[in-house]
């Protein structure tokens, strides 16, 4: 056993982690935080999706050792200090992006990391950035809609694809 540091959704946290723990295990079990969803045990999903020092990734695929010293944002450290949800996860909810809603932390993160490097992404490019990303509810067409919204364009230039 190890301890581990680092600062999730803005706390100091720390914990005894074995070697082989992932952090997807240490958020989950150690934190409590349950929102980060593990959904195929292969990093194919990406219902596990945080930020690492501003990076998304998959956290199956990452041992908690290697996040010591890191900043982690998790799907809890997405909504505003008041409780409210972000512009995003409103984005979601609005237009209905969600069905059972095990993907949507993994596509909300993902939508963060997209919106971050892309701030008007296209249609193409939505479609194309959340690849990753298994939803086997929605069909995608209104998660691309959440995430046209999310970025301050109409929702209905996916019709015109």
């Amino acid at each position: 056993m190890a301890q581990v540091s680092m600062t999730v959704n803005g706390e100091a946290v720390s914990g005894d982690v074995e070697g082989r723990t992932l952090l997807s295990d240490f958020l989950r079990g150690s934190l409590h935080l349950t929102g980060t969803h593990i959904g195929c045990d292969t990093s194919q999903c990406g219902a596990c999706l945080v930020h690492v020092n501003g990076e998304v990734v998959k956290s199956c695929t990452m041992f908690a050792a290697e996040a010591a010293g890191a900043e982690v944002t998790t799907i809890e450290g997405m909504a505003a200090s008041d409780g409210s949800l972000s512009p995003i996860q409103q984005a979601f909810q609005d237009h209905h992006g969600l069905q059972c809603g095990f993907c949507t932390p993994g596509m909300v993160m993902a939508t963060a990391a997209l919106l971050k490097v892309n701030p008007k992404p296209t249609v193409p490019e939505i479609r194309d950035y959340l690849e990753g990303n298994i939803c086997r509810c929605t069909g995608y067409q209104n998660i691309v809609k959440a995430v046209l919204a999310a970025s301050g364009q109409d929702v209905n230039a996916i019709a015109a694809e």
